[in-house]
């Protein structure tokens, strides 16, 4: 007879190969439709954002500026605030934190009419967590939520990931003077660590230089569903 038993109990680490750079901020206010213009401002300050495979650019999310899946209509004079704890977070290979802490740090950016000057930084891992939520994801036109999510279980089985729990908000349409890109918000949930690390390196969909398919970890998916 030959048994042999699976001894491997050693703790998931997540790997440091990607990182999120957070950068402290000094801004008063910023437009609720942000993403391009912070965009093409950090493009301008660092070109190779546009081209570096692993690069994705948070959008600046404020405290209390979304309520579960809402948040306040874009367009019109209404801004956001953010206060002294808002950061500006950027995902890039670790092989590139040098020279985007370098090319950022001490610089101020013009966000349509609002300076915002960036800080120090500090770098953070991913998150092993089983529930990530991404607060875009670009949405092919026409595509109702049950199109989206069909959608989005091909992508994702792709990329070696079994979606057991998933759920999508409503439609959020991003202004760039390209055209309206359509979004939805995505919420997944039991995850391994490693298809959880997997998915916050690679993304979902494209247009992550607005934010797009960039998945963070997220408190659980019932909180989501009762607030949906």
């Amino acid at each position: 007879m030959y048994w042999q038993e699976d001894h491997n109990d050693r703790p998931f680490e997540v790997p440091d190969d990607v990182l999120d750079v957070l950068f402290a901020i000094d801004c008063k206010r910023l437009p609720v439709d942000h993403a391009h213009v912070l965009s093409r401002s950090l493009r301008q300050a660092v070109p190779w954002l546009a081209t570096e495979a692993g690069a994705a650019v948070h959008n600046i999310h404020v405290a209390g500026s979304q309520n579960g899946w809402e948040r306040p209509e874009h367009g019109g004079s209404q801004h956001l605030i953010p206060s002294r704890r808002t950061k500006l977070v950027i995902r890039v290979p670790k092989w590139r934190v040098p020279e985007l802490e370098s090319a950022l740090c001490g610089t101020t950016l013009d966000l349509a009419g609002c300076p915002l000057t960036i800080g120090e930084a500090k770098t953070r891992r991913l998150s092993k967590d089983g529930t990530l939520f991404a607060r875009q994801v670009v949405s092919r036109p026409g595509d109702d939520e049950n199109a989206f999510l069909d959608w989005a279980v091909a992508e994702l089985r792709d990329l070696g990931i079994a979606v057991r729990r998933a759920v999508c908000g409503k439609e959020l349409v991003l202004e760039t003077p390209e055209g309206p890109v359509r979004t939805r918000s995505l919420m997944l949930a039991d995850l391994s660590p490693e298809e959880s690390v997997r998915l916050q390196q690679a993304g979902l969909g494209p247009r992550r230089d607005l934010g797009c398919g960039i998945f963070i970890p997220h408190k659980g998916i019932d909180s989501v569903k009762k607030g949906n």
